[in-house]
């Protein structure tokens, strides 16, 4: 027997986030019709000297476009965007009204595309989508219909397409990131993985290059994805590549850019060292690894490792092993700009575009079309993308693409 007071609690709560949500939906609208409006009055005030032979305004408003559902992650609410008279501006001098708010054909807010992609890679039907998308944005999700979604999704695959086949020619890139996405997707037991590379390019812009799935990140996979990049136009080998400890992509590595410099991942490797230790001592240990990537200097962090190395060898020799095989790979960090650390030590900028998509995920009984997929991976990663942030330091990058290194993070030239 449910007790009343926590059923009433929980209708209180129920209505409390009903009202909370027309209220911000509301709230929206308002802002949204406002802004357009001033964008109107704007364009009108711009042309307010332009009048015809009798002196009335050429510029004129004219009443409302017919009013249209916009689908937001807020759920569906109407605009009605003004109209205004503007054909008797001259069209070789002046451009005709056209909002940036509220483009003409816009129907839905670009945020809701994060939606499909996951509903896709979730296992959800192209029937069922219309439901799902109803239950998040609400019952008035109108214009995603079945067929919509079918053609939504098909466009996006042939614009992954088209990407993948994009020009590089003259592009540089200082560093990449290389990691394979194990969360479960739509992908059939010979496919294991997604495989992603981001890069930053001479500007400091972190850009997302390439997305394929792979066997086991298999060192055919990564070779196969690497040339790619080359035959795209990629010439310069970066100057360095961030990935865990996946043999299949440094073998690949060094079959494509040999002059690419290498950097361990220091989160994956401090879980597979944790891993190797009971739950006792992982957090003195961890400590202690924390101590090796934050020093100031490399001469410190090496001291920390010998610590950790005299302190752990005889008790747990395979945690300990762990970190000494990939010793070369670990400190390469300190030979770039200290501004630039907090990005190249990890694989942290393709760890954390997925990590709602991984943890979300379980695997489907029936599998999509392997284009199907990866060309939902990628519209996610096109949408993350849009919020990744230059590099700190980004104004360093030119001296690491012309090769200039450093001592502990300062730049040679500079000292």
């Amino acid at each position: 027997m449910k007790d009343s007071t926590t059923e009433s609690r929980f209708e209180k709560d129920t209505d409390t986030w009903s009202v909370l949500e027309n209220i911000l939906r509301e709230g929206a609208q308002r802002m949204l019709i406002q802004a357009i409006e001033n964008e109107v009055d704007e364009f009108i005030e711009k042309h307010s000297l332009k009048v015809d032979e009798n002196g009335h305004r050429i510029v004129v408003r004219n009443g409302h476009l017919p009013e249209r559902v916009i689908v937001s992650g807020l759920g569906p609410f109407s605009v009605k965007r003004p109209r205004v008279d503007d054909r008797k501006l001259d069209p070789e001098k002046d451009e005709r009204v056209s909002s940036t708010i509220l483009p003409r054909y816009l129907r839905k807010i670009p945020s809701v595309d994060n939606l499909i992609p996951v509903l896709y890679l979730k296992g959800i039907s192209t029937n069922g989508f219309q439901e799902a998308l109803a239950s998040i944005l609400g019952e008035g999700a109108k214009g995603l219909s079945a067929a919509n979604i079918v053609r939504l999704k098909k466009s996006w695959e042939d614009d992954f397409l088209a990407w993948t086949r994009r020009d590089l020619s003259g592009r540089k890139y200082a560093y990449i990131w290389a990691d394979g996405i194990h969360f479960n997707v739509r992908l059939d037991s010979e496919r294991s993985c997604i495989l992603v590379i981001m890069g930053a390019d001479s500007d400091g812009n972190k850009e997302l290059l390439a997305v394929s799935d792979g066997y086991r990140e298999s060192a055919d996979s990564w070779t196969e994805m690497l040339l790619g990049l080359k035959k795209q136009g990629i010439e310069v080998d970066p100057k360095l590549a961030i990935g865990d400890g996946a043999l299949g992509f440094w073998k690949a590595l060094d079959k494509v850019f040999p002059e690419t410099k290498r950097q361990r991942c220091w989160v994956h490797k401090t879980a597979n060292i944790l891993d190797k230790m009971p739950k006792s001592v992982q957090s003195k240990a961890k400590s202690l690894i924390h101590e090796m990537y934050m020093a100031e200097t490399e001469e410190n962090a090496l001291k920390a490792y010998d610590h950790f190395v005299s302190s752990f060898q005889d008790k747990y020799p395979k945690a300990v092993g762990c970190l000494t095989k990939d010793k070369e790979d670990l400190f390469t960090f300190y030979s770039f700009p200290g501004v630039h650390w907090i990005h190249i030590r990890t694989t942290n900028p393709i760890e954390s575009t997925f990590a709602t998509v991984r943890l979300r995920t379980k695997r489907t009984k029936g599998c999509g079309s392997r284009t199907a997929t990866l060309s939902m991976v990628w519209k996610l990663c096109c949408e993350a993308e849009k919020t990744w942030k230059k590099l700190k330091g980004y104004k360093l990058i030119p001296k690491v693409l012309q090769g200039v290194f450093c001592k502990d993070g300062v730049l040679e030239d500079a000292a």
